[in-house]
């Protein structure tokens, strides 16, 4: 199993950047999230404990369901299905507040399940992937929640 952290800070408020990370909609501002939906909504909240989210990524195709949702500091998601076939073990994404606005910590832990490749393959290939598509989708998120608004005429 390989666990794979990706950080950044985004430059607005832990309220806004919790429910924009929180929204599996706004991942498909980047080239990688080809669609994402929410397939059932949670509990508490649309996307909170309970709900199901659906990805298809570049790369293939994942049904999350939503395990704990503490607005703004926490929430936590494990992959159901996935295709191509992966192992996985919870994902998490943290919200602190820091000068300048909030660092947002997005973790991981997978693998491929192929017997004698499998953590190479994970390792080499699968996990620099992941990672530049969670930094992708965390400077989608800054730069949604920092562009200025269009002037008003």
């Amino acid at each position: 199993m390989e666990t794979l952290t990706v950080q950044r800070v985004v430059a607005a408020p832990i309220a806004d950047v919790f429910d924009w990370c929180a929204t599996t909609t706004n991942y498909t501002r980047t080239p990688f999230v080809l669609r994402a939906r929410l397939a059932r909504p949670g509990r508490d909240a649309p996307y909170g404990t309970g709900a199901v989210r659906v990805h298809t990524w570049a790369i293939g195709w994942f049904r999350e369901r939503i395990t704990a949702y503490h607005p703004p500091y926490d929430f936590d998601y494990a992959v159901e299905r996935s295709a191509p076939p992966a192992r996985h073990e919870r994902g998490r994404m943290t919200f602190t507040e820091v000068p300048g606005g909030t660092l947002v910590a997005w973790t991981t832990a997978f693998q491929i399940p192929l017997p004698l490749v499998g953590a190479a393959l994970t390792r080499r290939l699968a996990k620099p992937i992941v990672a530049h598509v969670f930094g992708a989708i965390l400077d989608a998120a800054d730069t949604a929640l920092t562009a200025a608004p269009a002037p008003r005429r």
